[in-house]
């Protein structure tokens, strides 16, 4: 059974289908095609809002056919159709949203007067058109224009539909049960169509307001602010308000800009960039906007209420984007705007900003959150902002006088200025090579400060690249400094962008200078070591020429002492005494004549690398500071131009810096044991991303700077050495720093401090290894460098030994004869023993080979043992029984297998093992092993070793 509602809705719908279909026919189309084309436009946009209302007229009735054709299946067929088929109630959204179209085109024709304009365009429209109005129209007289009759004929029908619509649902809802599948549906819609019919009358008022409007302005006024698409909301000439500072002689609010009127000028304000504050008393709130903030004032606190609720109301609506029957339906307490907000704004006000666009997110009338600001010169930035400020991590775009070029900042900032690590500039876009200097490192107040790199791109006329610490924007503090035109780098202090102290001066040509400097000038005198060991000691000019008193040292011994000069074509001159009753030098007095010991104490070399370590440990180790402190990862400037990487503010890390923290923590808590802990941190190690893997990342690109290149130089492996391990007790401290934070932040006990001999076992024999490979390159070329001569009289000696047959060897090195292994040897038809060459104590020998495969110490000498074991284990072998064997033995048996081993560079490694091994070794099997080893390096280096010639008895036939 059908409800008797049901057939009144039929009956309803089919009078609203037919009296929409009249409109059309008989006011509507024959209002179109009455009107020529206007040339004004004005008259244009009434012609364009009449088509508009024309086609939101034709929707109107589709639907209301549909929803007719609904209702009178459901008649029809009561049994089998249900209810809840009905398209007013399954399609209560569509039906409501083509509603508010016709709302939005009748009101936008009525607040421009698009009716009457027509009209009066047409006068002869309206005398045709009035007994046909008066078909529409139930209590109004005709006697009036034909515009506001036109007005009244097209708002009757719509609002007296609606008006049923709300009386027949209620009442269809009344009589339906609860339990119903319909009963939601028909409060539903109800709901909707109340809120509809609400809004459709403050929609018609606010459209009569603004219309009424505009003759109160001068037409200057209604040519700027008459649009079919504002809507009046409130007048100051209705409610009195003041606003100050600005003294506006009148207030407007349309439904999505605030204008304030002061005599011809008009201030408009974008009401998504509008926040309301309640005032301090009764009758005053605050209005924030991008660049002005302004103070509301009412003559009463009702006056105000009312102004506040209106402008937070238009302010929420206007954020929503489309009319809200929950805003414009509500009482008086409007939702809240949200406080943070996304949109675009153009900065007009004089300052830094003029005529930048800002778009991303807001909070309270500024900038606050991620956003992009671009200005009319080419500058961009996107990041991170506060309070208006640049804040957080950006990227800043500049463009340079040449075309399609641009210098790229990447860094953090701090209320504006590039505080924290950044580069500057990263890349140039749109070009295929930089030209530019790039820096990388830490800023202050927009100023580098800190740590940085500078370096020039590699075609500059005068390449040059600087390693070291700054201070409000100069050099200053110890660094490294590379001169590519001179092919010359300085190590040492610096002051305001001078050399300035002590430093030494490493050249190309191997010459290493030490000595004391003012204002970028060498002052005093100095030492100066060439690569061929010459020693002077004295004063030398900016090109490293002997001037002045001095005294020379020669490789041989010989000494001369006096005045040097150089003058142009003549060479160096000299009067003084030449002293040839010297003896040689020992050589390892000369490999001790090591620079820049004790001119730099390794503690404080590096302290701007490894403070902002220290002071994100105090701070607790916060997540959002911690790339501002320990830097980001950067591609290389090719990727970048690959990647265009700066167009965005994502960075390489694709997880929240502040939950990273957090899992780096929890998973350093999980490894404190001995056993998980060398695991843990040779993974946190060679992790880039890592506060760990940062720091050694940036350590090892201080060393690269200082020791590679034109700083290999044998008389800096002592400076390298010491700084070598320095890293490893840095490193340590600062895996303590994030466990003591670690433990902190879990109300775990924290640590107590541990003592010095602790701390140094730690150090060389847990850290030391896992960071050594990283230094490892430049390390042992210097120790190459330094043992040169050494490991070329080996080298001599390696050579002649290798030319015994195995048996010949032993015999020479005076090994007894019942510990050769010959039983190892497996000959062939016409073969004897003394041919045999490189079969005996094989395994040893090949075990030995293995110790330049690692890079540490512990291993190397793990490996030393291994050999000895194997020499033993071939000597118990021949023997038939396990024997010991005691030095005597022991010392000609491990010269063969370093003699077969052929090990290149053996005094480095040696002198390296010797420096890097853990203090723990001092004494024990491994420095036993090593000494032995080091007697082996030295015997072979003797004389008769490298000289020894096969006696004559052994023919070519014996030899080969």
């Amino acid at each position: 059974m059908c409800n008797p509602e049901e057939t009144a809705l039929l009956q309803l719908e089919e009078t609203f289908s037919a009296t929409l279909a009249r409109i059309d026919s008989l006011v509507l189309q024959p209002l179109l095609l009455a009107t020529p084309e206007p040339s004004d436009p004005w008259g244009r946009e009434c012609l364009r809002l009449l088509q508009q209302l024309h086609r939101s007229s034709q929707k109107l009735w589709e639907v209301t056919e549909e929803s007719l054709h609904s209702l009178q299946e459901r008649l029809s067929h009561p049994d089998a159709i249900g209810l809840e088929t009905l398209l007013l109630l399954r399609g209560a959204d569509h039906v409501l949203q083509v509603h508010m179209e016709y709302l939005e085109s009748y009101t936008s024709c009525v607040v421009v007067q698009a009716f009457q304009k027509i009209a009066k365009r047409r006068s002869e429209y309206g005398q045709k058109q009035r007994k046909v109005l008066r078909q529409f129209l139930s209590d109004m007289s005709l006697e009036g224009t034909a515009g506001p009759t036109l007005v009244e004929a097209l708002r009757q029908p719509l609002t007296h539909h609606m008006q049923q619509y709300v009386l027949l649902l209620l009442s269809l809802g009344d009589t339906i049960k609860e339990r119903h599948p319909a009963r939601e549906l028909v409060v539903h819609a109800a709901t909707l169509f109340g809120n509809l019919q609400s809004f459709m009358r403050q929609a018609l008022d606010q459209a009569v307001a603004t219309q009424a409007l505009w003759p109160t302005l001068s037409s200057r006024l209604r040519d700027v602010l008459c649009s079919p698409a504002h809507r009046l909301l409130q007048d100051s000439q209705d409610i009195p308000v003041t606003v100050s500072p600005l003294r506006a002689q009148r207030v407007l609010l349309f439904d999505d800009t605030l204008v304030l009127l002061q005599g011809h000028h008009v201030h408009t304000f974008d009401l998504k960039l509008v926040w309301v504050d309640p005032g301090q008393d009764g009758c005053t709130f605050q209005v924030l906007t991008p660049e002005e903030e302004f103070s509301f004032c009412a003559k009463d606190p009702q006056g105000r209420v009312v102004w506040q609720w209106k402008v937070t109301q238009a302010v929420s609506q206007a954020l929503r984007g489309k009319k809200d029957f929950s805003v414009l339906g509500a009482g008086l307490e409007p939702p809240e705007p949200p406080a943070c907000r996304c949109v675009e704004y153009t900065f007009r006000m004089e300052g830094r900003l003029c005529q930048a666009t800002y778009e991303g997110e807001w909070c309270r009338g500024r900038p606050h959150g991620k956003g992009t600001l671009k200005w009319p010169d080419g500058r961009n930035h996107v990041g991170d902002f506060c309070q208006g400020l640049e804040h957080g991590f950006g990227i800043r775009l500049v463009p340079q006088a040449t075309e399609d070029k641009f210098d790229c900042y990447k860094c953090h900032w701090w209320e504006g200025n590039m505080c924290g690590y950044g580069v500057w500039p990263s890349v140039l876009l749109l070009s295929r090579y930089s030209t530019d200097e790039v820096y990388k490192g830490y800023f202050q107040e927009g100023l580098r400060h800190g740590f940085g790199v500078l370096e020039s791109a590699l075609q500059a006329p005068q390449p040059y690249k600087y390693t070291g610490h700054w201070e409000r924007g100069q050099r200053s503090g110890y660094g490294v400094g590379e001169d590519g035109d001179r092919g010359e780098r300085y190590i040492g202090m610096w002051q305001a962008d001078q050399r300035h102290g002590l430093g030494v001066v490493v050249t190309q040509a191997g010459v290493c200078y030490q000595g004391s400097f003012q204002a970028d000038k060498i002052v005093g005198p100095g030492v100066l070591l060439s690569e061929d060991d010459l020693l002077y000691e004295g004063s030398v000019t900016r090109d490293l020429n002997l001037v002045g008193k001095g005294k020379v040292t020669f490789p041989n011994g010989f000494t001369l002492e006096g005045s040097f000069s150089n003058g142009a074509g003549r060479g160096l001159q000299t009067q003084g005494v030449l002293d040839t009753a010297a003896l040689p030098p020992d050589p390892s007095s000369i490999r001790k004549r090591q620079l820049g010991l004790g001119a730099f104490p390794v503690e404080s070399r590096w302290q701007g690398v490894y403070g902002p370590f220290r002071d994100f440990v105090r701070a607790s180790c916060p997540g959002d500071l911690q790339e501002a402190l320990l830097g980001f990862h950067t591609q290389s400037s090719r990727e970048l131009r690959k990647s265009q990487e700066y167009l965005c503010c994502q960075r390489t890390h694709p997880k929240d810096s502040k939950s990273s923290i957090e899992d780096i923590l929890e998973e350093l808590l999980r490894h404190q044991e001995p056993k998980a802990l060398q695991p843990y941190l040779r993974k946190a190690l060679s992790n880039s991303l890592h506060p760990l893997g940062k720091l050694l990342r940036t350590l090892t690109l201080t060393f690269q700077a200082t020791y590679a290149g034109v700083g290999a130089n044998k008389h800096l492996q002592g400076l390298a050495q010491e700084e070598v391990k320095q890293h490893a007790q840095e490193l340590w401290a600062a895996y303590k720093g994030l466990l003591q934070v670690a433990l902190q932040r879990k109300g775990q006990a924290l640590e107590e401090e541990e003592d010095a001999e602790t701390r140094d076992l730690r150090v060389h024999g847990l850290v030391l290894p896992l960071i050594l490979s990283s230094f490892y390159p430049e390390l042992f070329t210097l120790y190459l460098l330094l043992h040169e001569k050494e490991d070329s009289l080996y080298s001599q000696g390696i050579t002649n030994l290798s030319l015994f047959p195995d048996t010949k060897l032993l015999e020479f090195l005076d090994v007894q004869k019942h510990l050769w292994p010959l039983k190892d040897l497996t000959l062939t038809t016409n073969q004897r023993h003394s041919l045999v060459r490189n079969k005996c104590f094989l395994s040893a020998t090949e075990c030995l080979q293995k110790i330049v495969t690692t890079v540490d110490p512990r291993e190397k000498l793990e490996v030393l043992e291994r050999t000895y074991g194997e020499i033993e284990a071939t000597v118990s072998r021949v023997l038939g029984r396990e024997h010991k064997l005691p030095m005597d033995d022991l010392l000609p048996l491990l010269i063969y297998v370093v003699s077969r081993a052929r090990i290149q560079h053996l005094g480095a490694e040696i002198h390296l093992i010797r420096d890097m091994m853990d203090p723990m070794n001092t004494g024990g099997l491994y420095d036993f092993l090593l000494t032995a080893l080091e007697s082996c390096y030295e015997h072979i280096q003797k004389e008769d070793m490298r000289l020894y010639r096969l006696p004559s008895r052994w023919g070519s036939r014996d030899r080969w």
